[in-house]
């Protein structure tokens, strides 16, 4: 299959005004941390600095929850259900009007295709808070109960690749359900979280009903050992998310945790391949391939395996690797230099374990983290690339 040549048809930058520098989101404003260090938001498409990052210290997450759980007792946990929906609707249709804003932010900061964040990920955060808007007044039918209570502050940490959407999977329901938030955003990808305040200031939401705090993984171990947080809601990695429920253990604290893992795509011989392909390379990919569910792991019925193999590679060299702000681009780039890392890591250890390795040719801009569409063949289950 040839692979058509496309005109360049970038999405502007100019639709996003990103400041040089961010504080904290506390009590409703923005604040400098009280120790003063900040990090730096880097573009993974060009290594370009977007922002100086605050990084939350101790001092800051005491002063984040303590404005959370003043606007629990004063404010948010006294307003009826039918209000809390009113604010969460005027949040669903201000994220609505800055959507291209937010889809070329979440592009900008996290690599992803402008096609994935304009399209999917930016619609479905609108849609999730206009959903628990609508909720927000009906709890007592949601089965908990003709008076389910909520926990308070709830302390929530969120990871890189789907920044916008994994906000709007936390913060929405907690505040449909009466409880105010404390949000640490991936350090690598903040920017959204960051504009996503300025939409709770646009939408006169109470102060400290909603906080955002910055910073890598202290930060977040601070929040989540904070005495006065009554629920940690997390998704990541396992080894983290395993630490957490060690430190909540013994607690009156309650955790959710979501930590993902990755399926297998099964083909068999009755299956349509082009339709089967398709499907596996769009889930394999979308996102970069970084989504819990994606079936990173292939298996196929023995008698078809030289057809799905031919079909999977001439597909992946379809694929068009390149500035996620184009909207032609399938591709786009590694969120940061320690995931490449990470990745060519793990492809060198599959070859090194046996497992051959296919790429189709591929022109790979010159910075940034980028890595082709691979196919690792002759992979047993004991292999590290097929457990990990």
């Amino acid at each position: 299959m040839a692979k058509f040549e496309y005109a360049p048809a970038p999405e502007s930058r100019a639709v996003v005004d990103i400041r040089s520098s961010y504080g904290l989101f506390i009590g409703g404003e923005f604040v400098d941390p009280a120790g003063g260090t900040s990090f730096k938001s880097i573009n993974p498409s060009n290594e370009e600095v977007l922002a100086d990052i605050a990084e939350a210290g101790e001092a800051d997450v005491d002063a984040a929850v303590k404005a959370a759980r003043k606007a629990y007792t004063q404010t948010w946990s006294k307003l009826s259900g039918r209000d809390r929906g009113k604010y969460l609707f005027r949040i669903a249709r201000i994220i609505q009007e800055r959507a291209r804003e937010l889809a070329v932010l979440e592009s900008l900061d996290n690599g992803k295709p402008i096609r994935e964040s304009r399209d999917v990920d930016i619609p479905l955060v609108a849609a999730h808070f206009f959903y628990y808007a609508g909720w927000a007044d009906k709890l007592s039918y949601a089965g908990f109960g003709p008076d389910p209570r909520p926990y308070g502050v709830a302390g929530q940490i969120i990871p890189w690749n789907f920044p916008m959407l994994m906000l709007a999977w936390k913060i929405a329901p907690a505040l449909a359900t009466g409880n105010t938030v404390v949000l640490k955003p991936a350090e690598t990808t903040p920017l959204t979280a960051l504009l996503f305040a300025e939409i709770c200031q646009q939408a006169d939401l109470p102060p400290g009903v909603v906080n955002i705090l910055t910073g890598a993984g202290e930060s977040g171990r601070m929040l989540v050992q904070h005495p006065d947080v009554d629920k940690v809601a997390f998704t990541g990695s396992t080894d983290v998310g395993k630490a957490i429920a060690r430190s909540v253990a013994g607690t009156p604290k309650k955790a959710t945790l979501e930590l993902g893992g990755k399926a297998a795509n099964i083909v068999f011989d009755d299956a349509p391949i082009d339709q089967a392909i398709e499907g596996i390379v769009n889930g394999i990919f979308f996102n970069q391939g970084h989504v819990c569910c994606a079936g990173s792991r292939l298996l196929v019925q023995e008698s078809v395996y030289d057809d799905v193999l031919t079909s999977l590679k001439r597909r992946l060299g379809t694929l068009r690797v390149g500035d996620p702000l184009d909207k032609n681009t399938d591709v786009g780039a590694i969120n940061s230099a320690e995931q490449l890392a990470r990745i060519r890591e793990l492809s060198e250890v599959g070859e090194a374990e046996g497992a051959e390795r296919w790429s189709p040719e591929c022109e790979l801009p010159d910075r940034g983290f980028w890595f082709p569409p691979t196919v690792f063949t002759g992979v047993s289950q004991a292999h590290r690339i097929a457990r990990e």
